[in-house]
């Protein structure tokens, strides 16, 4: 028996695979509607994404299949939805943040930013939770986080070391935390009683560089994903959420751009980060400020020391070599045309140069993205001149681009491309709406909360990381995550009901979502204010 179960447990992927459509037959059978179809499609795929019984990637392909079959949507609308704006965004803002990822930029960044703000224990870890949040804004959250963590821990490493070598009797204030200093061995009360001897005091200081060791990874990985809701392109929800909004909504005015939506999101990112960091700060390092802060007697040789590592760190990466200066150009030129596109408060760019009959910007955010990334398939990684070839002396060749094919091929996610087009085809193929609520009232929500993902290891990317890196338990990130995913959903809730409002108009029902809706449900049809 026991090796019968074992069989079905190894071969469960191809049983998933072949049971799950004949069980779920019945509903297109029975009700032979579109929805019903459509409705079959969602379950199959929505199951076979949970289980993992296909590689996610090939069950984004099902609606190639499905809706042509099926007579839900015609094959060639389907797959114009794989290649859309918003993958071609993706595609684009990928490759920018492959080409600062290859040429070590991102590191360069985050040293300069901690040799700026230093540290003590609270500064040190505000510090890497802002350096990686702004990285996490650009590049992969996953990314981030695996460059980041072993610069944490390096510098946690010179700390606890410092500490080691002043085993008799210097003690240090900075990272003693909250406990009382102990007396050195044999030390008597005035009633006699032998207080705390020095191995206990060594188990202490193990106890403090541990708790400080667990809320650094956690402020890492946490950060990383406050951090990637700021911009459009910072993680893949957002990206999402704009590919939906233009699918459902065609008319919709581009409300959701890259200057809109870091608007929206920018000061909800600021909010929870700094929450955040407040919360790790009295979980890990306890109420006393002060003593967090690093004031108090003895703290400059640990400063010092954790100080040396990250200016070692920046040493060996060098003077900013062409290369890096180039990149930081090109990504410099990225952010601002994609501020001033088309902003929405101003006439942009697209507006006056490249606009269509409606006065909208022809050109998009995907536009820019593309259009930079090109360029550095151009622009030579070494200041133009000509390189001999080590092997065949005597041979020239030029310098290569900052950015080749070849590692593009190596690094791009193509799954995840594929998967954001299943997503956009499946909605695509599955419109409907009554309530005549703004629909941006209901998706701000719900694309911010998919990110804010804390408790688990296999909640996030990040988060796993973290976790592999060894030092927490599965107890520790849910004590910690619990209340962040709380106060997540109050700063959420926040921003929907605030400042998001102006940004896109949330208190009427807009005109572009008229062409989607049949009837309204509710009883005024032109316009909806939010509710608390």
């Amino acid at each position: 028996m026991a090796t019968c179960w074992q069989g079905l447990w190894a071969y469960r992927s191809y049983l998933i695979v072949i049971c799950l459509p004949i069980f779920l037959l019945p509903l297109p059978l029975i009700v032979q509607r579109k929805e019903a179809y459509c409705a079959y499609s969602i379950i199959l795929m929505a199951l076979f994404w949970c289980t993992e019984a296909l590689p996610l990637a090939v069950t984004a392909l099902f609606p190639i299949i499905l809706f042509p079959l099926m007579g839900i949507m015609d094959a060639s609308e389907v797959c114009i939805e794989y290649f859309k704006d918003t993958n071609v965004l993706f595609f684009g803002g990928l490759m920018v943040a492959i080409t600062v990822e290859h040429w070590n930029l991102h590191k360069r960044i985050a040293l300069c930013v901690l040799l700026i703000i230093g540290v003590r224990p609270a500064l040190l870890i505000l510090g890497f939770m802002v350096v990686t949040a702004f990285l996490s804004m650009w590049i992969s959250n996953t990314a981030t986080t695996a460059m980041m963590l072993p610069i944490a821990h390096a510098v946690l490493e010179q700390l606890h070391g410092s500490h080691k070598d002043v085993e008799g009797g210097n003690e240090n204030p900075t990272f003693e935390l909250q406990e009382a200093s102990p007396q050195k061995e044999g030390a008597k009360l005035d009633n006699g009683q032998v207080i705390r001897t020095s191995s206990e005091s060594k188990v202490q200081k193990t106890q403090e560089h541990l708790r400080l060791s667990q809320g650094l990874s956690l402020c890492i990985c946490y950060s990383a994903s406050i951090g990637g809701i700021a911009t459009l392109t910072g993680t893949t929800p957002n990206l999402v959420l704009q590919g939906q909004v233009n699918s459902l909504f065609p008319q919709n005015g581009n409300v959701v751009n890259f200057a809109s939506w870091f608007g929206f999101a920018f000061p909800t990112m600021v909010i929870l980060l700094l929450l955040a960091w407040v919360w790790l700060q009295i979980l890990f390092l306890g109420f006393n400020f002060r003593k967090n802060f690093g004031f108090g007697e003895g703290e400059e040789e640990r400063k010092q020391a954790a100080f040396q590592v990250i200016k070692t760190q920046h040493k060996l990466l060098g003077p900013m070599s062409f290369a890096e200066k180039a990149v930081t150009i090109l990504f410099i030129i990225l952010v601002i045309l994609w501020f001033t596109r088309e902003p929405g408060f101003f006439q942009g760019w697209g507006n006056v140069a490249f606009a269509d009959e409606n006065g909208q910007s022809m050109a998009s955010d995907g536009t820019v993205a593309i259009f930079i990334s090109v360029i550095m398939f151009i622009v030579p990684s070494k200041i133009p001149g000509l390189t001999q070839f080590p092997e065949k002396p005597g041979k020239l060749k030029p310098p290569p681009a900052l950015l080749t094919w070849k590692i593009v091929n190596e690094k791009m996610p193509w799954n995840i491309v594929i998967l954001l087009g299943g997503g956009f085809a499946l909605a695509k193929g599955s419109e409907a709406q009554a309530i005549c609520l703004h629909p941006l009232y209901v998706m701000l929500p719900c694309t911010l909360a998919a990110s804010l993902a804390f408790m688990l290891p296999v909640a996030t990317p990040p988060n796993a990381i973290v976790f592999s890196f060894g030092g927490l338990k599965v107890s520790d990130m849910a004590r910690a995550g619990f209340l962040l995913n709380i106060i997540g959903v109050l700063v959420i809730t926040l921003a929907v009901n605030s400042w998001s409002i102006p940004i896109f108009h949330l208190d009427t029902f807009p005109t572009w979502a008229h062409s989607n809706t049949s009837q309204c449900l509710l009883s005024s049809p032109n316009s909806t204010t939010p509710g608390p």
